[in-house]
């Protein structure tokens, strides 16, 4: 089972390597990782999608919060939260399909953001669900290259994954 973690981290080399090495070392697999800056620029926030099963995330989430550098950990998938990842999948579009590329991308919701003679490529945010869908329909074309972001997850309503100390 996939377990989405929100992780708050001091920003400073080498602390998503130590924290991508410690699940590794515990053989647990991680689908995605995604970094980024916060509002506070001295901290940085990655969300973690980690494979394991039910009864071993919370000895991965105390696991984490032992570093050094962690200052707070949020298991996303026990609380209401949403989820996006991004995509951009190239797909061959000779003119003759593009007019079908077209139909299925407003079908999806989905953007073309570049075109050329033979590709077009197409930009969709969304459920992990709903990329693989669109990928299972663009297969027919003829995909070229994908490039994913991994999943970002925010909990619903008024809380954050604040930092409550005092640095």
């Amino acid at each position: 089972m996939n377990h989405i973690l929100a992780l708050l981290v001091v920003n400073r080399p080498k602390v998503l390597s130590h924290i991508s090495g410690l699940i590794s070392r515990r053989a647990y697999n991680i689908d995605s990782i995604a970094a980024g800056p916060t509002e506070d620029p001295r901290i940085t926030r990655i969300t973690l999608v980690v494979e394991c099963e039910p009864e071993e995330i919370e000895q991965v989430e105390n696991q984490i919060a032992k570093l050094v550098d962690v200052i707070k950990v949020t298991n996303l998938t026990k609380e209401k939260s949403i989820a996006r990842e991004l995509a951009l999948i190239k797909v061959r579009a000779s003119s003759e399909k593009r007019s079908d590329i077209v139909d299925i991308c407003n079908i999806f919701r989905a953007k073309i953001v570049d075109v050329t003679r033979g590709t077009m490529v197409v930009e969709l945010t969304g459920e992990s669900d709903k990329i693989e869908a669109l990928f299972d329909v663009l297969k027919e074309h003829g995909i070229i290259e994908i490039v994913r972001t991994g999943t970002v997850s925010l909990q619903r309503g008024p809380e954050a994954a604040k930092h409550n100390g005092s640095d």
